[in-house]
């Protein structure tokens, strides 16, 4: 005959205590702090986050302690050397006043350097917004409205059929005039122009890339439940939809902003972008071309900072995309 089981107080203390983990749960983990903890693995992302985030910082602050006009002539300081040319050429004309040179106008180039990058990284900025908000929007409504599937997605696939960078030439050709009358100067028009053309070409990739993520979220099971409980489309767009696409949104966000960088330099480059005396890291290459055998750093320096700041722009990319995927999150 087996003993009857102890009952009381001190019974159902042990009980517990022998139920209870003999060691301490760890803390459990938020999903951003995992989304860190993945971003911080990939190298290329750190580097590319932070040399990105040190090139916005450099523009936006560097004309405070570089304080050097980038448009000021000093002819009697023409065409200095960067300091580090008088290692191996003891003869070339250089000054610590002037460590990167002077162009053939005098101008010194840090600062048209410095001046340049807040151009070109504005301009970066803006048109992937724009055309981050215009891929997104198109999107969107393309993957959960059916009836406007078709005719959006055709109106895509039209304005990928058509050669980008003639049409960005004639819409600078026909519209520079009136916008810069309409603006008050040549370059608040111009920024506003190449920013418009820019971003108005470059929103179909996110808004395919948007879409089909809408189309597979839409029939899951947690859209069709707040379908049942009467939830209007446009809260569940807000409230459910979007916050599950932040992951491709991001992604496409930095690819844009490459892109931008990349278009805008072009365009200064071939002389239908800034005017002349405003410069911009494609108008400094473009100028730099006539000589480039005789001074060579003015074509390298702006082409090594778009050349750095696109392939940083897309090794954070590359980290978002791992970082935010959860299902490449565990590896």
């Amino acid at each position: 005959m087996t003993d009857p089981m102890p009952s009381g107080p001190e019974a159902d203390a042990e009980f517990i205590t022998a139920l209870q983990d003999k060691t301490a749960t760890a803390a459990p983990s938020s999903q951003w702090r995992d989304v860190w903890h993945q971003f911080r693995r990939h190298k290329g992302a750190m580097f590319g986050g932070a040399f990105l985030l040190f090139i916005t910082c450099a523009v936006i602050v560097g004309p405070y302690i570089w304080a050097i006009d980038a448009q000021a002539l000093d002819i009697r300081n023409r065409d200095m050397r960067p300091i580090w040319v008088a290692l191996w050429d003891s003869t070339a004309k250089t000054g610590w006043h002037r460590p990167f040179g002077t162009d053939n106008l005098g101008r010194d180039i840090l600062a048209t350097i410095i001046a340049g990058g807040r151009v070109s990284m504005a301009v970066g900025w803006a048109a992937m917004l724009l055309a981050l908000v215009i891929g997104t929007l198109i999107g969107v409504l393309s993957g959960y409205f059916k009836r406007l599937d078709f005719w959006l997605m055709r109106f895509t696939d039209l304005v990928l059929s058509l050669p980008i960078l003639p049409l960005v030439l004639l819409a600078v050709t026909l519209f520079r005039q009136p916008l810069t009358s309409t603006f008050g100067g040549p370059e608040a028009g111009m920024f506003v122009l190449i920013v418009g053309v820019i971003g108005l070409t470059n929103w179909m990739p996110t808004a395919r890339i948007v879409r089909g993520d809408i189309l597979a979220l839409k029939e899951r099971e947690f859209i069709l439940a707040a379908r049942s409980i009467g939830t209007s489309s446009g809260a569940i767009i807000r409230r459910h939809l979007l916050p599950n696409v932040i992951s491709p949104i991001v992604v496409s966000a930095t690819l844009g902003l490459a892109t931008a960088i990349i278009t805008e330099s072009a365009l200064s480059f071939l002389g239908v972008g800034f005017p002349s005396d405003f410069p911009t890291w494609g108008k400094l290459l473009s100028d730099a071309v006539p000589r480039m055998q005789e001074y060579p750093e003015r074509v390298m320096l702006p082409g090594i900072m778009i050349s750095l700041t696109v392939l940083s722009v897309n090794y954070l990319g590359d980290g978002l995309r791992d970082a935010l995927d959860p299902r490449i999150r565990g590896r």
